[in-house]
């Protein structure tokens, strides 16, 4: 029996030199969660720890040291179990603060310190921003095998009496379990803690996802702009660049993988290509919208049937009257029937009467002149007019197959994550 130094600070109790006596330790973390970093795929965790073993070399009577029971030694003056977190992102296995040990009188050593892990975690980013993430903590000792040091898990159930709620994510469950691995003729003791972890998803949403469904309609409204504006290709092109700064938005904020595509980037991607569609579209509208008979584009009889009778009914548009024909040929017969009436009349006419009538003649064919061409302008305009209700039917028409599409992928891309994340409440 050693004599107990009254003046702990000062005393040595190093057993580097001797043998220690077989014994077990316990590890308890209580568990303080500090971030998650989801680009370098880090988890930072503040722990403090309990960790109690025997040393037979430590126990005194206390009867015979005044009723002492208990006394507070400096930790780097006892042997300390070398356990250390496997998982760690740093390359600092030993976190822990060097605090004082409770020793007990029955050689029993108690030793909380407080500790800063750093571990990695397989992120899953598949329902980004509705995901959930298991993560592990492993510890073990570095150098003793289960016949020198015994791990003991002496409670299943992570402490979290002192823990602070985190803005961005959420503890569903921890549990610690003990485990071990063979090598060779060793037995190698660890304890695991595991963590299910849910994202918070309230500032995703409101700050990405629903500024993304904006974007996606603004897409669909492009079709109810007036083509005369010249503003369809504008808009357009502006919801492409700012889907295109989203993107590089989530490209910071989550792990870069080749894995999996978050759910967040195939909505993206979804609206990238469907606005790249309506431009595609918005461009043949504007086509059609400037076509006439000017430009060599008359319109087929089965275009118009098509576009300016049936489509209108169906998409509840107003009807379109077919306002216009060939001109010409309705007063080819009239003006036949004077000619010959002329001829008869001009054989009983005098020369004064010729010449009027020659005269007046020549007005009547300048009348009839400026008629036609009155008639042609006419039947320009109707034609151009025709092509721009058929422009409009065909933008009414992408109007509803585009706002079909984004509700629809919406629905279809977010369903899943949605149903994951309200089941994991139940």
């Amino acid at each position: 029996m050693w004599a107990l130094n009254p003046h702990p600070d000062s005393a040595d109790f190093s057993t580097s030199n001797d043998a220690v006596a077989w014994g077990s330790a316990g590890i308890v973390v209580d568990h303080v969660l500090l971030e998650i970093r989801g680009q370098t795929k880090r988890k930072k965790r503040e722990a403090c720890e309990y960790r109690e073993w025997t040393d037979h070399k430590l126990r005194w009577n206390p009867d015979e040291f005044g009723g002492i029971h208990s006394i507070k030694v400096p930790s780097e003056s006892l042997w300390l179990p070398d356990i250390v977190l496997f998982e760690n992102a740093d390359g600092r296995f030993e976190g822990s603060l060097m605090t004082k040990a409770v020793v007990r009188s029955d050689g029993t050593v108690v030793w909380t310190p407080p500790a800063s892990y750093k571990s990695s975690c397989a992120m899953d980013v598949t329902f980004f921003p509705f995901d959930r993430q298991n993560c592990s903590m492993k510890f073990g000792s570095w150098t003793y095998d289960g016949a020198m040091v015994d791990l003991v898990l002496t409670d299943e159930n992570v402490d979290r009496k002192d823990f602070f709620d985190n803005g961005e994510w959420e503890i569903l469950n921890a549990k610690g379990t003990a485990g071990g691995r063979r090598d060779g003729a060793y037995w190698y003791p660890f304890i695991s803690y595991s963590f299910v972890l849910r994202r918070l998803p309230l500032f995703y949403t409101l700050f990405l996802i629903i500024p993304c469904l904006g974007l996606s309609f603004l897409t669909v409204l492009v079709f109810y702009l007036p083509s005369d504006e010249g503003e369809k290709l504008s808009l357009s092109t502006s919801v492409l660049v700012s889907l295109t700064v989203f993107l590089l938005v989530i490209e910071e904020i989550i792990p870069s993988s080749s894995k999996v595509i978050p759910l967040i980037g195939e909505y993206l991607l979804f609206i990238m290509v469907f606005v790249t569609l309506s431009i595609i579209v918005t461009v043949f509208v504007i086509n059609v919208h400037h076509r006439s008979s000017a430009t060599y584009h008359p319109m087929a009889p089965w275009v118009k049937r098509l576009f300016l009778q049936t489509l209108p009914k169906l998409l509840c548009m107003k009807d379109h009257v077919d306002r216009y024909s060939l001109p010409g040929k309705e007063e080819r017969k009239p003006a036949v029937r004077g000619q010959v009436f002329e001829r008869k009349k001009q054989k009983q006419m005098s020369d004064g009467e010729k010449v009027l009538v020659a005269f007046l003649e020549k007005a009547a064919d300048s009348i009839r002149y400026i008629s036609s061409h009155v008639k042609k302008e006419h039947f320009i305009s109707q034609v151009v007019q025709d092509w721009k209700f058929a422009a409009q039917v065909l933008d009414r028409i992408f109007l509803w197959l585009f706002l079909i599409a984004s509700v629809t992928g919406s629905v279809l891309i977010f369903t899943p994550a949605l149903k994951m994340w309200l089941h994991s409440y139940h």
